[in-house]
C-alpha cells in the first residue's frame, strides 16, 4: 500500500509594512511555491504576507496562515487555511516549526526572530532583501533563486531522512 505523499510546506515571512520591490518578490515567490505544488505558510497578515499569499492563491495554491490573535476573520483574503492561536508574536514559533524551509522578504525584528528560530531548529532559511547580517541564512538575488534554493534544500532533507 502507498502511502500518500506529503505537500512541502515553505514559509514566507516579512515586513508587515513592505515596499513595491519587495510586494512584487513576495507575490511571486507565492507564485513559484503554487507552480511547485507546495504549500505556503505565513502569519497570515498583511505586507509580505498578503502579497506572498495572493501570488500562490491566484496560481492555484493553499495558503496556511498562522494568525495570532484569535479570530479567523483577521486574515488576509487569501489564506485558504487560517490557523487561529491566541498567541501573539510567539506565532512566530509556530511558522518555523511548520515550515521546512523559510523565505524572509525584508522584514523587521519579527521577521528576524522567525529567522533566528528557523536556523536555531536547523531549517533553511533564504533571505532575499532581508537581515544580510544573519551569516547562516542563504542568500537569494532574485524570488526565481530564493524558491530554488529552499526547494533544493527541503529536498536534500528529505533524501536524507530516506536514506
Amino acid at each position: 500500500m502507498n502511502q500518500p505523499r506529503r505537500k512541502l510546506i515553505i514559509g514566507v515571512i516579512g515586513a508587515g509594512n513592505v515596499s513595491a520591490v519587495g510586494e512584487r518578490n513576495a507575490y511571486r515567490i507565492g507564485q513559484l511555491l503554487a507552480e511547485q505544488h507546495a504549500v505556503l505558510v505565513c502569519g497570515g497578515l498583511g505586507g509580505v504576507m498578503e502579497a506572498a499569499a495572493r501570488g500562490c492563491s491566484e496560481a492555484g495554491g493553499e495558503v496556511i496562515g498562522i494568525l495570532p490573535g484569535a479570530d479567523a476573520a483577521q486574515a488576509n483574503p487569501y489564506v485558504s487555511l487560517p490557523i487561529v492561536t491566541n498567541l501573539g508574536h510567539a506565532r512566530n514559533v509556530v511558522i518555523a516549526h511548520t515550515a521546512q524551509a523559510l523565505i524572509a522578504v525584508e522584514g523587521e525584528y519579527g521577521t528576524l526572530s522567525e529567522m533566528a528560530i528557523g536556523l536555531k531548529l536547523g531549517k533553511p532559511v533564504i533571505q532575499l532583501d532581508s537581515w544580510s547580517q544573519l551569516t547562516a541564512a542563504l542568500v537569494a538575488t532574485s524570488p526565481e533563486q530564493a524558491v530554488a534554493l529552499a526547494l533544493a534544500a527541503v529536498q536534500e532533507d528529505v533524501k536524507d531522512a530516506e536514506g
